[in-house]
């Protein structure tokens, strides 16, 4: 009974502390047909993102994308559209391209206050603008160092059907174009 008692306190006070998400990658040699695999899971309570669709497109020069916040719907600014954006349906693409990612916080002070770029629309951008991972880790980081990014640590998981990768990322502080 001691154990039983011991246990589900353990648990209880480690899901109480649990407001991360949990990636889970396998790659073509760990995985039995030589499929490259990953999974993700929002664990923090009370997060209920719906599932975005973006249609693939052709935007014009000089079209604005306006960013809003995934978590709050705050507006953070915009940037120039793609010239091309693929079908992007929850967290993968029509190229098979996907990502996800689990927060590691990180200092307050590396976060950008005055970036543009939040996680979750970086993770978008990446899906809509790029044909494999190694590509939306360019996008990605490109368009976090040229508008900043307004976000706490985060580890991104990014794949397509031949390769794995994860990519983390943290600001440099306010006003700070950089990230690490």
């Amino acid at each position: 009974m001691k154990k039983l008692l011991m246990t589900v306190v353990v648990i209880a006070i480690g899901a109480a502390q649990s407001y991360a998400c949990t990636s889970i990658i396998v790659g073509k040699s760990a995985s039995a047909d030589g499929s490259v695999m990953c999974t993700y899971n929002i664990d923090t309570w009370g997060a209920f993102h719906k599932m975005c669709r973006f249609e693939a497109g052709t935007h014009p020069a000089g079209t604005m994308r306006k960013i809003y916040d995934r978590d709050d719907r705050t507006y953070h600014g915009q940037i120039p559209e793609a010239p091309v954006t693929y079908l992007v349906t929850g967290n993968i693409n029509e190229w098979q391209v996907a990502i996800s990612e689990t927060t590691f916080e990180g200092r307050d002070e590396l976060i950008d206050s005055k970036g543009v770029i939040d996680y979750g629309s970086l993770m978008d951008l990446g899906l809509q603008r790029s044909k494999t991972a190694r590509e939306a880790i360019v996008v990605m980081t490109s368009l976090a160092e040229k508008y900043g990014y307004c976000s706490p640590g985060e580890s991104f998981t990014v794949c397509d059907p031949n390769e794995a990768w994860i990519l983390e990322m943290a600001g440099c502080g306010t006003g700070s174009k950089n990230v690490v």
